[in-house]
């Protein structure tokens, strides 16, 4: 899987791709998917026992399902893709990728079901690498409305369910977290290094056939990055040297 022009195989099952623009986008849906944490505080403690690189792999594989179901439906998902790669590079080395910088004045509305959609899913992106870059011990938090947001979008929820549900007992269990909710600073001001942390790569999330070491996991994102074109994409910039 060294890039993103093949479409994931559960992706595919769920019917995501070229799928009728059907589900329900009204001003109800967007306020829930705008501000999730307090009716799924389940979902929080899950993703609250995955470290903050797992974190990001998951992140860029939810961001890959919106991807999925928007290519065709929007120019912006050429955006999109590009963000993606940016995320799985920051895993491997969070220096050598530009901030996801994504409608900082909120002037774009989250109305419209597809360029709604799409502007959440972004502007969920954009603040999870913003807490992954600080070093926030609330990473975590910032990924239950992208969660809300992909399976809402996906039309066979089924696949989605399934898939989610096995990623996450899966990462719970590789990539655990090594702090707990109820022992954090609620003022956010401690920073954390997940500079020593596993890197994860897609094929963890999308290919049934990998077999996870850490050594695979390294050779896969490497062979990933090397297959980019570095200069297409703004998010990135190699010139730059981790400190």
């Amino acid at each position: 899987m060294r890039n993103l022009n093949n479409v994931p195989k559960v992706i595919m099952e769920s019917k995501s791709i070229g799928h009728a623009i059907d589900f329900k986008w009204t001003k109800k849906k967007i306020d829930e998917l705008l501000d999730p944490i307090e009716r799924n505080e389940d979902l929080e403690n899950l993703l609250m026992q995955i470290n903050h690189k797992g974190s990001i792999g998951l992140t860029a594989a939810l961001l890959e399902w919106v991807y999925w179901r928007f290519t065709g439906y929007t120019q912006a998902t050429n955006d999109t893709q590009k963000r993606i790669e940016a995320l799985w590079c920051s895993i491997s080395d969070r220096e050598q990728t530009n901030p996801l910088l994504f409608d900082t004045d909120f002037e774009i509305p989250a109305s419209g079901s597809v360029n709604g959609a799409l502007w959440i899913a972004l502007m969920n992106v954009r603040m999870i690498d913003v807490r992954y870059r600080k070093g926030s011990y609330f990473l975590q938090n910032e990924l239950i409305g992208l969660v809300l947001l992909a399976r809402h979008i996906t039309p066979k929820k089924k696949k989605f369910d399934n898939w989610f549900s096995q990623i996450v007992a899966e990462l719970i269990h590789l990539y655990p977290c090594t702090y707990k909710n109820e022992e954090l600073d609620e003022t956010d001001e401690a920073v954390y290094d997940s500079s020593n942390e596993p890197v994860i790569s897609r094929e963890f999330f999308f290919d049934s056939e990998f077999q996870y070491t850490v050594e695979a996991s390294e050779n896969a994102i490497h062979n990933f990055i090397d297959n980019l074109n570095i200069k297409a994409n703004p998010f990135l910039d190699f010139s730059r040297k981790a400190s």
